[in-house]
């Protein structure tokens, strides 16, 4: 099976079980832990009450090292008091979960939390992105998913939304022509450059692998104020992303199937309205994404590049096709409030196969943001994949 069947197959089924999963009750079978931290990610983008929503399942226990964020964290998830814990290790043990939600946004906690709910015997895992901080990390923490034969989910929840399939049929039917390149930009607020490649970059590389499939080469120039970023412009990034420099990025990847995909990010360039997504261009029209808004999906005829042929009016890509109305009830829920995301989960710990968006895709992701840092230092050259550089390539500059 190729892995656009796959995609269509698996998103296809959660699509059909998304009525079902939101509005039907059942018996509660998985126990989740819900692993926070107040002050430092806190429990992420609602990795801790989204289980609510899940019949599938019911929360055992929540950690969190600060007193008054486990006192609310209790409240929010309506826990009794016994049920908090200080350590996220002593929730591990206590509740023997079947699925963790390792949930803070702080990304240098992420390898340490994985690898103890794998080695706690945890049969799933929900972890919030960025995955991990460099590729060290990401090859310890798929070495204990494999080890303890835990399945992982990245919340990249966009990734699992049911137009992928119709996008990817839209390009192959030729509706846009021929595919000339990718171009995805980041949210560019305050984050621009390297945290936004970090932060919200993870989330349009994750969606260039399915709709572009994998890198082969990356160049990068990192920029400080419009020149290139040198040693001095070196800070630590936010929430616990390590070194970065800079406030600007322009990213080029090759991927193996040839198609040239930039990723690009200027602090203060973007707006809520342009920001955060990518296009898919081709010879007559292009596929717009926006991460996290509904419709996901734009499309719109002509050529982009002939200011003297007329293009089409914009009209939003559904599951169902083009300017057709959408037919998953409350697919904002079932798409942003991350129910896809793991009724995959539960589904590939059923199944015993990978999940859809898994550790492997995260390394993935984690390279890509790897190779541009080390194709800047090393002066813009060519940086092959697999990237054989195990830690942030920044850390030279140090």
């Amino acid at each position: 099976m190729t892995r656009r069947q796959t995609l269509q197959t698996l998103l296809a089924a959660s699509a059909a079980s998304a009525t079902s999963s939101l509005l039907n009750g059942g018996e509660p079978a998985l126990r989740i832990a819900v692993i926070g931290h107040t002050g430092r990610g806190d429990f992420g983008h609602g990795l801790d009450y989204l289980w609510r929503g899940v019949p599938q399942t019911v929360i055992a226990g929540v950690s969190d090292p600060v007193e008054e964020g486990l006192k609310k964290a209790l409240k929010t998830l309506r826990l009794p008091e016994e049920s908090g814990f200080s350590d996220y290790r002593e929730l591990l043990q206590a509740t023997s979960p079947d699925i963790v939600a390792v949930a803070p946004r702080h990304v240098d906690q992420h390898a340490a939390m994985a690898i103890a709910s794998c080695e706690a015997g945890a049969k799933g895992i929900y972890i919030e992105k960025p995955f991990c901080r460099d590729l060290g990390e990401a090859d310890r923490i798929i070495a204990a998913c494999r080890e303890n034969r835990t399945k992982l989910t990245i919340a990249h929840r966009n990734g699992y939304h049911p137009v992928l399939p119709v996008i990817l049929d839209l390009v192959d039917e030729g509706k846009i022509g021929q595919l000339l390149e990718i171009r995805a930009r980041g949210k560019e607020d305050h984050r621009g450059g390297c945290q936004d490649l970090w932060v919200l970059g993870s989330h349009l590389l994750n969606l260039i692998n399915i709709l572009a499939g994998k890198p082969a080469s990356c160049t990068a120039t990192i920029l400080a104020d419009g020149r290139p970023a040198t040693k001095a412009d070196l800070i630590e990034g936010e929430e616990g992303l390590g070194p970065i420099l800079g406030n600007g990025i322009h990213a080029r990847y090759d991927m193996e199937n040839g198609l040239p995909v930039f990723f690009e990010s200027i602090a203060k360039a973007g707006s809520r309205e342009a920001g955060f997504g990518l296009q898919l261009i081709g010879t007559e029209g292009i596929i717009d994404l926006r991460a996290d808004r509904e419709p996901l999906a734009h499309f719109r005829a002509g050529n982009p590049f002939n200011p003297r042929v007329e293009s089409g009016a914009w009209q939003a890509v559904t599951s169902a096709g083009i300017g057709k109305a959408e037919p998953i009830p409350k697919i904002t829920r079932f798409v942003g409030g991350h129910i896809a995301a793991v009724e995959d989960l539960i589904s590939a710990i059923d199944e015993d196969r990978m999940t859809r968006c898994n550790e492997e895709d995260g390394r993935t992701v984690v390279a890509m943001i790897m190779a541009a840092f080390a194709s800047h230092v090393d002066g813009g050259r060519r940086v092959d994949f697999p990237v054989q550089e195990k830690q942030n390539p920044l850390l030279r500059l140090i």
